[in-house]
This record gives structure tokens, sequence and C-alpha cells, in this order.
């Protein structure tokens, strides 16, 4: 049987592949070093689908996605929101007390300010978590600790001395699943999102003018993210994802207003809404 994959951007046991495998059990994860890796992989064959993430309850918006999603050629298929738990592992047979520096990516340090202090550990900075747990299994080092998922403790052959330190139990991240083909929603089926993103014209009010028919055809808008075009600072781009399907009369209303004050519009995606929404 012929081996099928969806990318994602990160190294073996990141929790991008900790979602691959939660959510699309059925397929081989394919580590990817670049998000525009990720979107390559799919377009040219080698992979069926992507896991990307976009946003984080703590963090906020993850960097540089927003941008290249109008440029990746493919389309949302389904959201989905995992749960993020840090782990503090180690070396094999490392007694934790003599440890006395910690590796991991920069907002995974963030989020577990108060295990590294009650450690008195100094904190340093790695590419990501993953790469932060293989460069310790490739250099050994006894006083030195790294934080990522327990996945990478598996694939590391690290031992995992404090589970689950997270200073905040909300800690969530939400991820796009994306393919080459829209999902195709039928309408009315079940709950659903629409993700467009659009550049409002320039004129005055034109984004308040631009949302409003959101508002008065009772559309509700679930999130609105702004980034520049381009790296410049005269023309602004917005990702929004709106509940509803393009084929109601509502959103139909809604985006035709949208359109009249915008210079573009795209929709990304049609897609289930995650039962994750309702908790």
């Amino acid at each position: 049987m012929r081996e099928e994959f969806i990318a994602f951007q990160g190294e073996r046991g990141a929790n991008s592949e900790v979602a691959c495998q939660t959510f699309a059990p059925g397929l081989t994860p394919l580590p990817c070093a670049t998000f525009e890796g990720v979107f390559a992989a799919v377009r040219e064959g080698r992979a069926l689908k992507a896991m990307i993430p976009i946003e984080n309850s703590v963090a906020g918006r993850v960097s540089d996605i927003h941008h290249l999603l109008p440029g990746a050629g493919l389309s949302i298929i389904a959201e989905h929101f995992l749960p993020i738990q840090h782990q503090l592992m180690v070396l094999k047979g490392v007694d934790a007390d003599g440890l006395k520096i910690v590796r991991s990516h920069a907002m995974a340090l963030g989020q577990c300010r108060t295990e590294i202090r009650r450690r008195g550990l100094l904190p340093e900075m790695a590419g990501d978590t993953a790469g932060a747990a293989r460069q310790l299994a490739e250099n050994p080092n006894p006083e030195v600790a790294a934080i990522a998922p327990k996945l990478a403790a598996e694939i590391y052959g690290l031992e995992i001395v404090a589970e689950n330190i997270e200073d905040a139990d909300h800690n969530t991240t939400r991820f796009l699943e994306m393919a080459p083909e829209p999902a195709n929603i039928p309408l009315g089926d079940s709950p659903c999102l629409t993700s467009i993103i659009f550049e409002v014209r320039n004129i005055p009010a034109a984004l308040f003018k631009a949302l409003g028919g959101f508002a008065t055809n009772g559309v509700n808008m679930t999130k609105l993210e702004s980034y520049q075009k381009n790296g410049g600072f005269n023309a602004t781009m917005f990702y929004a994802d709106i509940e509803g399907h393009p084929e109601e009369r509502s959103v139909q209303l809604a985006l035709e207003e949208l359109s009249f004050f915008s210079s573009t519009v795209t929709i990304l995606g049609v897609y289930e809404a995650s039962p994750f929404r309702r908790k």
C-alpha cells in the first residue's frame, strides 16, 4: 500500500506533528523546514494535505502565516484545536537536581516561567521545541534540559522529569488543515466557518463600511486580523473567519457589501466548525 503524507513545519516531535497524528491518523507526518516548504509539498504532490498552526490562545497569532495563505494555492478544509502540554526532559538517568540550563522555543520558555523559576534554570532559546530535544540527544549534557512535547522525548530517547509544566492550562493552538481542493461542505449539514482575506479600498471609512454588512445581516465574525501587504505601510490586508456558508443569503449579502468596499476578496475555505468551539 502506497504511503500517503501530511506536511507540517518543524522537526520530528513538534506540536504540529502531534496535531497530524491526532487529527489525521491515517496519514504519515512529513516534516518541512518552512511553511513555504509545507505548501510546496502539497502542491507538488509529495503530501496530500498540510497541517498549519495559525494562532495560540496564550501567544496569539503565528507570525508569517497570514501573508502566505493567499499564495499557498491550497484551500482550508478543516480546523483543529490542540491543547499544548510542555514536558521537561533530560538525558536518561540524569539527576534533575543538577540541571542548570533549559532550552526550548522562546514561546515555550515564556509559557513555562513558573517551573523554570522554581528550579532556578537559565533559559536559552532554540529554534523550536522538538529541535531543542534533538540537540540535547545529539550533544549530551547532564546540566541541560529541554522543554518539548511528549512525542519528542519518545523520538529522541529522553526522559521526562516534569509533566505538563505550562503556566496556563487553557494553552491551546488552532490548526488549519489544508488541501489542493476545497471541502465542498453542503449548505445546512452542520455549523461551518468561511475564511476570507480581503484588502479594503483606499477611501475614508472603507473598513467600517466593508464590515458593516456583517452586522446588518446578522453574520458573526469570530476573527479579524490585519497585516501589511508586501512589507509596506500603505496597503493593509485582513484575514477573517465568519460563521456561516457563502450560499446562505445573509452571508451572500455581507460578502457583496464587503466586495463593494474592497479591492480584493478571496475565500480561503469553507469548512465545518470544530466541536471544540462548543466547549
